[in-house]
C-alpha cells in the first residue's frame, strides 16, 4: 500500500489533535474529491514499518486523542490488508485512542454485504475503529459549516455500537459548527 501524506497534528478530521494517514487508491472517482491525486494506487510513498513506527511513536503523547485512516480509500480492499495488522499495533499499544475511518462506502451497504469492498480482512478491520464517516463525497450536498464530514449525505457512525446493533448507530459527538458570519 502507498500513502499520500501523513498530518501529525491534525484537528480537521476528528476531535482533538490527532494523526492523520492518507492512504493512497479510490475507486469512487467522487465529482469534487478534494484528493484526487490519491486516486492512483500508486500514488505517494509506500506504506512501511518506518512510516508505522512513526505513527505509533507520535500517538503515545497524551494530548493526542487518535488516528484517523482517509484516503483515496481505507477499505479498497489491498488498503486493508495493509491496514489490518497496522491496526492491531495501533488499538494493542494505545486502546483508549480513537480510531476514526472516512469511506465512500456505506457500513450498511458495501461494508457489510457482499461487494467489491469486502475482503477477509473487513470485519476486523470494522472492530478496530470507533467511528467511521460513511458515504461518498456529494459535491451538491457540500456543506462548508459541516463538521467532520464533506457533504451532507455522509453520515458519523459509533462503529462498536453499530455493530452490536446490526444497524447504523450515529456518533453520539457533535457533528456540525456554527456558520461563520463576516
Amino acid at each position: 500500500m502507498n500513502y499520500a501524506t501523513i498530518k501529525w497534528a491534525d484537528v480537521a478530521n476528528g476531535p482533538g489533535v490527532r494523526v492523520s494517514l492518507f492512504v493512497s487508491g479510490c475507486t469512487h472517482r467522487c465529482p469534487g474529491c478534494f484528493n484526487r491525486e490519491a486516486w492512483d494506487f500508486t500514488y505517494g510513498q509506500p506504506f512501511t514499518q518506518v512510516e508505522e513506527d512513526k505513527i505509533l511513536a507520535a500517538l503515545a503523547p497524551a494530548h493526542i486523542k487518535g488516528l484517523s485512516l482517509l484516503g483515496g480509500e481505507p477499505f479498497e480492499p489491498d488498503n486493508q490488508r495493509a491496514l489490518l495488522p497496522f491496526l492491531r499495533r495501533v488499538k494493542g499499544r494505545f486502546p483508549d485512542k480513537e480510531v476514526w475511518c472516512y469511506s465512500g462506502y456505506t457500513l450498511d451497504g458495501e461494508l457489510w454485504r457482499e461487494s467489491c469492498a469486502r475482503c477477509e480482512c473487513t470485519d476486523e478491520m470494522l472492530s478496530l475503529i470507533d467511528v467511521l464517516v460513511d458515504g461518498p463525497f456529494v459535491e451538491a450536498e457540500k456543506d462548508l459549516n459541516l463538521r467532520f464530514r464533506g457533504s451532507g449525505n455522509q453520515r458519523i457512525l459509533n462503529v462498536p455500537a453499530s455493530i452490536s446493533a446490526r444497524a447504523p448507530v450515529p456518533w453520539g459527538g457533535e457533528t456540525t459548527i456554527q456558520p461563520i458570519t463576516v
